[in-house]
């Protein structure tokens, strides 16, 4: 048995997850966000939940706490609501190109931090700062991943039968004034 056997493995799920064109319970996250224009990304389908390009944001932000507990750092977490869901009222086309490159370079880092493992034990050892495994962390951003993707599907769906890229100054929410910043999303 090769000693990181369970790492290669893990890495395989994390890749298909994220950019498969065959993963087994739908669309990838590569998948799911193909042809979302910047319309679609800024789109709420009401005003207490979150656009697609918050979510990608958010998806990005967890890699990146990942990617930090795998190099040892004891001190980075993600205490604020900002941090982890920042808000995007506007999406524009160079912010949505962004944004993608930011969760496709923090997909790369996180991979090459895993391939860095030499042995399948690393994966018992806690994170630093958590009361969890690695095992448990990795296999964590691989499941949210797969719920976000479905996430993102949804919402994509939605908004295109709303047909939002005929309304160019209007979207569901009129000219968003009733954009509420304070508000808890789910």
């Amino acid at each position: 048995m090769e000693a990181k056997e369970e790492i290669l493995r893990i890495i395989d799920v994390l890749n298909d997850t994220y950019e498969s064109e065959e993963a087994w319970y739908g669309p990838s996250v590569v998948e799911a966000l193909r042809d979302v224009t910047p319309k679609i990304a800024e789109t709420r389908l009401s005003s207490n939940t979150h656009s697609i390009a918050e979510i990608v944001y958010h998806m990005t932000t967890w890699r990146i706490f990942a990617v930090r507990k795998l190099q040892g750092d004891a001190e980075f977490d993600i205490k604020t609501q900002d941090k982890d869901w920042k808000k995007f009222p506007v999406v524009d086309e160079f912010e949505w190109e962004a944004i993608q490159m930011e969760l496709s370079l923090s997909q790369e880092e996180l991979v090459s931090e895993l391939e860095k493992i030499e042995d399948d034990s690393f994966l018992e050892e806690f994170v630093p700062g958590r009361d969890y495994s690695y095992y448990t962390l990795i296999h964590g951003v691989i499941q949210h991943d797969v719920y976000h993707a479905g996430q993102i599907g949804l919402i994509k769906k939605a908004a295109k039968a709303m047909r939002l890229e005929e309304d160019d100054d209007y979207g569901a929410f009129g000219d968003r004034s009733d954009y509420d910043n304070s508000a808890d999303y789910y």
